[in-house]
């Protein structure tokens, strides 16, 4: 019996429209391709941006967190003087500043804060510059350039160099401990080099705070002269920076100024009165001269030595003369009453004697 044509065309049909779904399935089943994951370029912005040095920044404790902040008439200074780094952006670098500063707000790589001390301080015209404690702002998060600090909530990227470091303190660690086995000429090398550098930072204070303490008597301006060199954060570029900032408070009053005029020559003649005479130095420095001496010339070999040398030399017959008059009671006893016979009758015999002359 003949099949109709159109049967076998529906069946041809059928059969390729299975296949076709059968390749689908088998494509389906298939593992996909992993697309490369792109980092947010707004992530890669707020990096450059945090590593940047053009933006001035500093750090703060918000709610028990050390964070590093800027403010937001910097930030917009920033950008204006630096536009190339929009160029990260891609398609949103025609953005502006606010809009940029929104967007990181939105995704969470800034938070706006508020200084925690909002009241002036006695003998101060002006709230800080830069407060040392934050607080979240509770109004709206978003970018305002009159008084606003904003926080970076990302963990910075660590220098090469740190990470370098943080492998080199072990060693420094291990290196201090074994200094009392190093050689005569390396313990010099280190003891005059780190005398020499603690000797520098005590001077660079004392001048400074001289300069202070004069500029704050005579003219009533307070003047620290490299004013960073005792800060916590600072760059090597902050940090010996020389020239002081500019006096914000209010000049000190005359009374003030005379009473610690009072009292610091009081304390220069006290210290002169009593300051030690030249035998008291000359003795001071023989005894320090004498611990370093010990402490440059000690080594384990001439330490095992002296051990051995200071030891008294053992008498063999008193040693067992004392083990064994420890170890009898009464032969101790008996030697003690033979001592006084022969003491008593020393004595008979000088006084016999005294009687015949």
């Amino acid at each position: 019996m003949k099949k109709p044509v159109g049967a076998e065309k529906k069946r041809v049909k059928r059969s390729s429209g299975s296949a076709s779904t059968a390749a689908k399935d088998s494509g389906s089943d298939a593992p996909p391709r992993k697309k490369a994951v792109k980092k947010d370029l707004f992530q890669l912005f707020a990096e450059k941006v945090r590593d940047d040095k053009g933006l001035e920044s500093r750090w703060a404790v918000m709610e028990q967190a050390r964070v590093e902040y800027f403010r937001g008439k910097d930030f917009v200074s920033f950008m204006k003087n630096h536009p190339e780094v929009k160029e990260i952006l891609e398609e949103d670098k025609d953005l502006d500043t606010e809009d940029i500063a929104n967007v990181l707000l939105g995704k969470n790589l800034l938070v706006r804060c508020d200084r925690v001390t909002k009241t002036l301080r006695p003998g101060k015209k002006k709230l800080s510059t830069w407060p040392a404690h934050l607080e979240i702002f509770r109004d709206d998060q978003a970018f305002s350039e009159t008084d606003a600090f904003f926080a970076w909530t990302f963990e910075k990227r660590h220098p090469l160099w740190q990470t370098l470091l943080s492998f080199f303190w072990p060693v420094l660690t291990l290196a201090i401990c074994l200094f009392p086995v190093y050689p005569h000429r390396c313990k010099l090398i280190v003891l005059y080099s780190c005398a020499g550098i603690l000797l520098m930072i005590l001077s660079l204070l004392f001048v400074r705070a001289v300069a202070f303490g004069a500029m704050w008597i005579l003219l009533g301006k307070r003047v620290w002269f490299f004013p960073n060199i005792l800060a916590e954060e600072a760059t090597l570029k902050e940090l010996f920076r020389f020239w002081p900032k500019k006096d914000e408070e209010e000049p000190p009053k005359w009374t003030s100024r005379l009473f610690y005029t009072v009292v610091a020559v009081v304390v220069v003649m006290l210290l002169r009165r009593h300051a030690p005479d030249e035998a008291a130095r000359a003795r001071y420095q023989r005894r320090m001269s004498n611990i370093i001496d010990d402490v440059l010339e000690w080594s384990p070999k001439l330490a095992l030595s002296g051990l051995m040398e200071n030891q008294p030399p053992v008498n063999i017959t008193e040693a067992a003369n004392n083990s064994s008059d420890a170890a009898d009671p009464d032969q101790t006893e008996e030697a003690a009453d033979l001592d006084e016979t022969q003491g008593e009758e020393e004595a008979e015999d000088w006084t016999n004697s005294d009687i015949k002359t």
